[in-house]
């Protein structure tokens, strides 16, 4: 494959790393590497641009409106909870009476709504609380199995690569040797290929010695 590397080291046998010198001259291979290192291809171009406003409603458009043109907030209104009267123009109005009454009830009944709420969340509530925490809890266990399966199934390939590499070394080693030994006796036979050369250059002279006495 085009532009594929071949890492070729093997960090559980090899030997050296602790020897000074060595981690500064990786280190100066790396930034050397990354000083003439140019990408030639935006990595990111597959990924659409980001759309910040994707999660925005109208009202927290309106809000960043505000705050961009440096606007106070509006003031809470509590208009809906008040009980106004009929206007002076329409106090013997019956109608206006009637609505100021069914406003009036509509507020009571939302009050009453609020302290139902209240005295449910006072019975329930420290249940619904103590359900939370064990979903929470749960979930945390859950993570934290996950996370333990990780790191054994981490632990696993680093066992794996370093009984690998053991192997490997072993065999390295055992090839080396192997190498070495046929080494040793090519030069072995190279030599006597020589020293017999040099016998059968020297022959005919020590012919032509015999000859001639």
């Amino acid at each position: 494959m085009s532009g594929e590397v071949i890492v070729d080291a093997l960090p559980y046998i090899d030997q050296g790393y602790d020897e000074p010198g060595v981690r500064e001259a990786a280190l100066a291979m790396v930034e050397e590497e990354t000083r003439r290192y140019r990408p030639t291809k935006n990595y990111l171009e597959h990924i659409p641009p980001l759309n910040a406003t994707a999660f925005e409603t109208d009202v927290m458009k309106q809000e960043f409106e505000r705050l961009q043109n440096r606007l106070p907030m509006d003031v809470l209104s509590m208009k809906r909870y008040e009980l106004p009267p009929p206007p002076p123009g329409k106090m013997n109005d019956l109608a206006s009476w009637t609505e100021s009454v069914q406003n009036s009830y509509a507020q009571l009944e939302h009050q009453a709504t609020r302290i139902c709420n209240l005295e449910l969340m006072t019975i329930y509530g420290s249940e619904a609380w103590k359900t939370y925490l064990q979903v929470l809890m749960k979930l945390v266990a859950d993570a934290q199995k996950k996370l333990q399966t990780l790191k054994k199934q981490i632990q696993e390939v680093n066992w794996q690569r370093k009984s690998m590499q053991i192997q490997g070394g072993e065999k390295l080693k055992a090839l080396e040797e192997e190498w070495v030994g046929l080494v040793s006796k090519n030069y072995e036979i190279e030599q006597a290929c020589v020293y017999l050369e040099d016998q059968i250059r020297l022959m005919p002279v020590q012919n032509g010695n015999i000859d001639d006495d």
